[in-house]
Order: C-alpha cells, then structure tokens, then sequence
C-alpha cells in the first residue's frame, strides 16, 4: 500500500509549528511574560496584589511591566522602585540592587531616592557571611550604610543605617582578628602584629579591641620588642581594666619580666669598635715591643756586596790562603 504524500507533509508543518510553541513555554517557565497592552492601573493594581499575596517574584515582573509598557507615565516611576523591593523580598539581592540603582541614576533628586540607596545597603548586608568567608561584601554594606549616612544623615534611614554600619566593622575587625591567629598560631609574628594592629587603629570601637592589645603583647614579646609590649598592655589595662584579656596579658608580662642591663666599667664603650678582618696578602703592622731585640743585619761577602762595601758592625771575610807545595 502506497503512502500518501500528504502525510510527510503534515507531519512537517506540524513540527513546525509546534517550535515557536515550545519556544513561548521556555520563556514562559523563566519567569519572562508576554506582551499583552494593560493600562497603567490594571497592571499596578495586579503587581500590588501579588506582593501583598507573598508572591515576590511574580510581582516584580509585573513592577517591571509597567515600567515597560508606560515609561513616561507617574505610575512607572513608583514601579520601577516596588519592583526592586519586590526582588529584596525574594531574596534576589542583586536585581534588587540593580533596580535600585537604576532608579537612583534615572531619579537622583526624588523624594523616595534615600529609601532607594537603604535598599541598596539592605541588600548588601543581608548577603554578609561569617568571618571564615570571604568579606567583599561587608566592604561593599560598608560603603553603602556610608554613603547613605552622608548624603542623607537626618533621615529615619540613616538611623538605622547607623546601627547596622557599627554591626559590619565589627564583623571586618572579626576577619582581622581571625587571620591574626591564623598567622600566630604558626609563629609569624609580623604578620599577626600587623592585622592586630590594623584592629586597634581601624576598628578600635569593636568589640574586637581588647583581645587585639592583648595579642599585640604575645606578638611584641615573641619579636623581642618589650617596649611596645608593655605599651599594649598599658593601654588595655587602661581602657579595660577588668577584663580576662587585661589579666592574661599582665600575667604574661609577669612570666617575662625585663633582663637588668649591667652597668658600664669605667671607660668601657657603649658600642664596642669593630674589629677589621686583615685580607690575605696584607702585612700586619704591629708595633715593636720595647723588649724584644734589636734587628741585627746579616753579613754579607764581598761577593753578594757589589760597591765593596760592608755593613755597620759587620766583619771583613778573608779568603783562605792557598796551600804551600
């Protein structure tokens, strides 16, 4: 029985067909909606809607389609700023932050731009890990509670913002903190004497500070600078007096107390003269004594004396006589 030829043929348009089909459920299971024209309020008021519902995500699309389909419309610029609270609520933080920042650059003098650059920080500091980690991101929360408390330091904003910004140097001085014991516990004590230091001079407000002066005096000791040792432990015995970190570091010092210098004997110098190394082949010129004798020169021939002259104190050698027959 012969095949219709129709039938390859429909089995092709069918196919495709069916592509640009598959093609709109990917984009559909994306997240991505398709065009269909709303008015501004219809689709403001269903954005709305979703956010009130939980439903974050959906409603950030929808923020972002008023935004789309009315751009110069009142409504999308109060979109464009639920739409990037909308991705905070979901947890996506970095189109949260790139909302917010897009309404920053398009409105940067709008009564709602301090609420933006909050979100912008917010989402910063909800993705700070723990000090093990990683902390570019604490920077960057730092920054942005910055940035916030300067532009705009009399706002309910800047408040908060405060309070969190004492929070992140805590947690900074916390990394500093732990990879100073990271380099003492394997006896660089440069290197830990640096991050401590960084602590005491940088986040000296933290709660970080008092264990920061009391391993400033271990690093101090183990370099043999007693000097700044004792330094750090005045200071924290100071400023925390009753702290467990002020008694260990005082009993530290108690264990190595100072070596007395012994006194100078009289015109004994303070640096000692160096002794120069005389190099190979160099005469050494020493003085002679007052006992040793007195260099005698020794007698010549008339031979060896070409001018026939002699010597001082020196006898004439006479040939011998020859022998008689």
């Amino acid at each position: 029985m012969r095949t219709p030829l129709f039938r390859p043929l429909t089995l092709g348009l069918l196919a495709a067909l069916a592509l640009p089909i598959a093609g709109c459920a990917t984009n559909r299971n994306r997240g991505d909606l398709p065009y269909v024209a709303r008015d501004v309020g219809t689709l403001y008021t269903a954005a709305k809607k979703r956010l009130d519902q939980g439903r974050y995500k959906e409603a950030a699309a929808l923020f972002d389609e008023v935004e789309r389909q009315h751009p110069y419309s009142v409504w999308a610029r109060r979109a464009q700023l639920m739409g990037a609270f909308s991705y905070y609520l979901n947890r996506d933080y970095t189109q949260a932050i790139q909302g917010a920042q897009r309404f920053l650059s398009v409105h940067p003098g709008n009564r709602d731009a301090p609420y933006a650059y909050y979100l912008v920080a917010l989402s910063y500091y909800e993705q700070i890990s723990d000090v093990s980690r990683d902390q570019k991101i604490t920077s960057q929360a730092q920054d942005a509670l910055g940035e916030l408390m300067r532009r705009y330091p009399n706002t309910r904003y800047a408040a908060d913002a405060r309070l969190k910004l004492d929070l992140v140097r805590d947690h900074l001085a916390g990394k500093e903190m732990e990879i100073g014991r990271f380099y003492e516990r394997r006896r660089q004590w440069l290197s830990a004497t640096l991050r401590f230091r960084r602590v005491v001079d940088q986040y000296q407000t933290t709660t970080h500070t008092p264990e920061a002066l009391m391993r400033l005096t271990e690093t101090y000791l183990a370099l043999g600078v007693r000097g700044e040792a004792e330094k750090a432990a005045a200071v924290l015995g100071a400023n925390y007096p009753g702290s467990d970190w002020y008694a260990r570091a005082y009993k530290l010092m108690q264990e190595y107390p100072a070596k007395p210098i012994a006194p100078l004997a009289p015109g004994e110098l303070v640096v000692p003269q160096p002794v120069r190394a005389s190099t190979p082949g160099e005469a050494t010129a020493n003085p002679p004594s007052a006992d040793a004798p007195a260099p005698t020169t020794p007698a010549t021939t008339g031979g060896d004396n070409p001018s026939g002259s002699t010597a001082p104190g020196a006898g004439t050698a006479t040939p011998p006589s020859p022998s008689q027959p």
